[in-house]
Formats: C-alpha cells, structure tokens, sequence
C-alpha cells in the first residue's frame, strides 16, 4: 500500500504536467473562438417582462445575507413584441458587500429549444435601476444543441429586460 503522502505528489505532479501543456495547445489554435468557427453565429434580440417573483430569504426581516435565493419567470417578446418563449431560473446571493454579487442559472425556452444560462450578476444590492450583465450560454436542447455564447441584459423599465443572445451553434 502506498503512503498517502506519496500518492498526493503523483497526483499533483500529473496535475502539474497536464496544466502545463493546456496553453502549448490553446496556443496552437489559429482563432481566438475555435469552437466558434464550427458552427453558425446568430444574435436573437429579445425584451424580457417580468411575470412571477419569490424571494427565499436567509433573514425574513433582516439584511441580504449570503444564501438569499430568489426564483423568478419571465415572459419573452421578439421585437414586434410578439410572445415567443420565457425564461425560468434562480440567483443566488453570494456577497452582500460592496454593492453584492449573486450566482444565477437561468433556461431560456424559444421556439425551436432551450437554452441554458449561467453567470454572475454584481451590483444586485445597490440602489436604483438592477445593473446590466453578461452571462454564458453553456448548453442547450433541440436547434440549439451544443450552442456557446453569451447573454449581455439591459434592464429597460421596471421589471423589463432587453436580452441580446450572442449564440454560436
């Protein structure tokens, strides 16, 4: 049987090595989106209106606190605001310093497919108009299939979202 100690600094060494040659590889790629290249890009434009809302706090009367969850649903419009899908997901506070920070994965439902979304949401704490953000595509069902990108959201009046979907497929 092999000491503990032992089998930790093979492991870590194998890490070591493995890291180590992640960027010789990466750096061999010709194009700084190499997936990208694969497929198609589309970008879907998309107004988000709030319809549901619960909040799930730590402290029921207190302060934001780290584990305050809130679960919504959206309904989503194309811009000739015609119903066309929503979104459904759940955030979760993470930091309630310096303006807060929560961690939120989100569905988009579209015609043709999901899509799953997940990223970080700074700011969510701070006074005022909730703040924009970038999340990352990291799958999706039906056409959108193996699909990588983004969602960049601008909040547009109260309880309305402007979504731009930077998806590659």
């Amino acid at each position: 049987m092999r000491p503990i100690r032992a089998a930790s600094l093979g492991t870590a060494t194998a890490l070591v090595a493995l890291l180590a040659c992640a960027p010789v590889a990466a750096a061999a790629a010709t194009s700084p989106h190499p997936a990208h290249d694969k497929g198609k890009h589309r970008v879907i434009t998309l107004t988000g209106e709030l319809r549901q809302q619960t909040a799930f706090p730590v402290n029921t009367n207190g302060p934001a606190a780290q584990g305050d969850r809130t679960v919504f649903r959206s309904e989503l419009f194309d811009q000739n605001h015609r119903s066309v899908g929503e979104t459904n997901g759940t955030c979760t506070t993470t930091r309630t310093i310096n303006g807060g920070a929560e961690v939120c994965v989100v569905t988009y439902t579209l015609p043709g497919g999901q899509l799953s979304v997940q990223g970080m949401v700074f700011g969510n704490l701070n006074p005022g108009r909730p703040p924009s953000f970038d999340n990352a595509i990291t799958g999706g069902t039906g056409e959108f299939d193996r699909a990588r990108g983004s969602v960049h959201a601008d909040t547009i009046g109260v309880g309305m979202r402007r979504f731009t979907i930077d998806l590659y497929l």
